[in-house]
C-alpha cells in the first residue's frame, strides 16, 4: 500500500498533538543543521547551503505541481516582487547562518540569530517594560560568546548577527507572502529564488570539490530542513494560539544546543549553558508578555492546497514564528 505525503499530513493534522508535531519539526530542523556542518569540509559551507536550497526548491516545486504555475500567473507584479524579496532574505539568512556555524558552536549561532525575531516580537508589543527580555537575551549571548576571554570568533558572531537581521526581515516578508500565496507555493518560489542567488557563491566550491556523498546527503538535509519543519509548522499553526506557539518556539536555541552535542560533539561549558537558559527565558518572557493576544488557533485549511488562497485574517496579524530559519 502506497501512503501519500498529503495523506500523512492530513492525519498528522488531526491525530498527533500539536506540541509534539512542533517539537518533532524543531528537532528535524537542528538535525539538518548539525548534519550540514559535517559536510563543510567537503564542499564548503556555502556549497552545502546552495545544494540544500536547490534540493528544497526542486522538491517543493514537484510537490506544488501545476497549481504553483497557476498561482504565479494569477499574481500581480507587486506580489511577485515580494516573493523575490523573501527569497533574497532567505538566501542571506541561510548563507550567513551556515557561515556562522562554520566558526562558532551551533547553539551559540542559533541563540545569536534568535535576537532578530525576538526584537521583532518585543517591538511589536510597543510596551517599554518588555524590552527587559532583549536585555536578558543579550546577556545570554555574552555568556555564550565570552568576549572577555579573548577566544570569541568575532567573524562568526558577526555572521550570526547578520543572520539575525535577515531572520527578522524573513518573518515580515513571510507574513506578506502568506497573504497572497498558499504557504507551500510561497516557500517553493522563495526557495527557488534563494537557490539562484546563492549559486554564484556555492557552485564554485561544489564544482572544485565534486562529492557524490555531499550531493546525496544534502538531499536528506533538505528534507529535514526546511521542508519537514515548515510543513509541520503549517499544521501546528492551525491548532494552537500565537502565544502558545511562540512559547514553544523559544526552546529553539536549547534544542540546537542539544543536537550540536549529540551529532557534532560540541560540548558547551557552564557559561554556555547559562547563556542558552537566559535566551530561552527571554523568548518565553516575550511570548507571555504579549498577554493582549488571545486568538484561537488558525482556521482549518489545506496544507497542500491546489488553488491560490485569498488573504485571510491570519495574514493581517503579526507573524507568530520567532524561530523559523
Amino acid at each position: 500500500m502506497i501512503i501519500s505525503f498529503p495523506g500523512l499530513l492530513r492525519r498528522a493534522q488531526t491525530r498527533v498533538p500539536a506540541p509534539l508535531l512542533f517539537v518533532c519539526g524543531m528537532f528535524a530542523l537542528h538535525t539538518g543543521s548539525s548534519l550540514a556542518v559535517t559536510l563543510f569540509g567537503e564542499v564548503g559551507s556555502l556549497g552545502v547551503t546552495w545544494l540544500r536550497l536547490s534540493w528544497a526548491a526542486l522538491i517543493l516545486i514537484a510537490l506544488s505541481g501545476r497549481p504553483l504555475w497557476a498561482a504565479v500567473r494569477a499574481a500581480s507584479t507587486h506580489e511577485l516582487v515580494t516573493v523575490v524579496i523573501l527569497g533574497t532574505v532567505s538566501a542571506g539568512m541561510m548563507a550567513l547562518y551556515s557561515e556562522a556555524t562554520a566558526r562558532i558552536d551551533l547553539g551559540t549561532a542559533t541563540a545569536i540569530e534568535f535576537l532578530g525575531p525576538l526584537a521583532v516580537a518585543v517591538l511589536a508589543m510597543r510596551r517599554g517594560r518588555e524590552f527587559i527580555w532583549i536585555v536578558f537575551a543579550l546577556v545570554g549571548v555574552l555568556f555564550l560568546t565570552q568576549p572577555w576571554n579573548g577566544k570569541a570568533d568575532l567573524t562568526g558572531v558577526a555572521f550570526g548577527l547578520g543572520g539575525a537581521v535577515c531572520l527578522a526581515f524573513y518573518i515580515v516578508f513571510t507574513q506578506r507572502v502568506g497573504g497572497t500565496f498558499r504557504a507551500l507555493h510561497g516557500l517553493a518560489l522563495s526557495m527557488t529564488v534563494a537557490a539562484v542567488l546563492t549559486a554564484p557563491v556555492g557552485v564554485p566550491d561544489v564544482v572544485a570539490h565534486p562529492s557524490p556523498h555531499a550531493l546525496l546527503v544534502t538531499l536528506g538535509i533538505a528534507l529535514l530542513f526546511p521542508i519537514v519543519p515548515f510543513l509541520l509548522e503549517m499544521v501546528v499553526l492551525q491548532r494552537i494560539s500565537r502565544v502558545a506557539y511562540s512559547t514553544l518556539a523559544s526552546l529553539d536555541p536549547a534544542v540546537s544546543l542539544v543536537m550540536g552535542m549529540l551529532i557534532i560533539h560540541q560540548t558547551p561549558g557552564w557559561a554556555q549553558f547559562g547563556g542558552i537558559l537566559l535566551v530561552v527565558i527571554a523568548g518565553i518572557g516575550a511570548a507571555r508578555g504579549d498577554s493582549a493576544v488571545t486568538e484561537p488557533p488558525l482556521p482549518e485549511q489545506s496544507v497542500l492546497g491546489e488553488d491560490r488562497s485569498l488573504p485571510s485574517a491570519a495574514a493581517e496579524r503579526p507573524h507568530p514564528d520567532i524561530s523559523h530559519r
